[in-house]
Parts: structure tokens; C-alpha cells; sequence
């Protein structure tokens, strides 16, 4: 650089100092908060989503706990009638006419054909 040119950069250097330095304002600008109607807003959608959460779990256990006494009615109504029909097979075994007239006989019971009536016997 020329003699001229270096002598013009020192004296705005100069002048720089000499100059009082301008402060800048810096404009901040501030995203606008949530306001408080919102807020209102999000606290009771959140505590409605919290109700309708609870409702669905609370009738999920009702649900199970229902199905699990239907059930142990349904084993319990199972057991009943193999038991019922284990009693029928025993109430026609032991019905026989063979084993009634065996049974008399122990007891001491004659049969006396002149006794009988002729009954027409209905089975069920």
C-alpha cells in the first residue's frame, strides 16, 4: 500500500476511537405465552382424557372379574350334571326288577302270583 492509503486507514482508526461507541438496541421479540383460558382449556381436556382413561380401565376389571365368576358358575354347572347324570345311569341300575325282587327276597318277601295285578307300566 501507498503512503497515502496507510495514512487514511490510521486516522479512521482514529477517529474511531475518538468517537463515543453507539450502543445498538437489540429488539427482542417474545413469542406470546399461553394464556390463561388456554390453559383452562388444556387442564380440563386433559382431566376429561384422564376420567375417560379411568372409566375404561375400571370397566375392563369389572369385565374380567365378571367373566372369571361366569365361568367357575359354568364349571360348577358342569360338575352338577355329570353328577346328576352319574345319579340317573344309578337310579336305572338299581331300578331293575331283578334286583328288586333280589333285594325282597334278603328281606324275606314271597312273591304271590295271586297277588298281582297286571299294571301296565308307563317308562319316563
Amino acid at each position: 500500500m501507498s503512503n497515502l492509503a496507510v495514512k487514511l486507514q490510521q486516522q479512521r482508526q482514529e477517529q474511531h476511537k475518538h468517537m463515543p461507541e453507539q450502543q445498538q438496541t437489540v429488539v427482542i421479540t417474545r413469542r406470546p405465552t399461553i394464556t390463561v383460558g388456554e390453559k383452562v382449556l388444556i387442564v380440563a381436556f386433559l382431566s376429561v382424557l384422564l376420567f375417560a382413561a379411568v372409566q375404561i380401565v375400571s370397566n375392563s376389571v369389572t369385565v374380567y372379574q365378571s367373566n372369571i365368576a361366569i365361568q367357575k358358575i359354568e364349571a360348577q354347572i358342569q360338575d352338577q350334571q355329570k353328577i346328576n347324570s352319574d345319579l340317573t345311569v344309578q337310579v336305572k341300575e338299581l331300578s331293575t326288577y331283578e334286583r328288586i325282587m333280589a333285594e325282597a327276597k334278603k328281606q324275606g318277601l314271597n312273591l304271590n302270583p295271586d297277588n298281582v295285578k297286571n299294571v301296565k307300566v308307563v317308562n319316563e
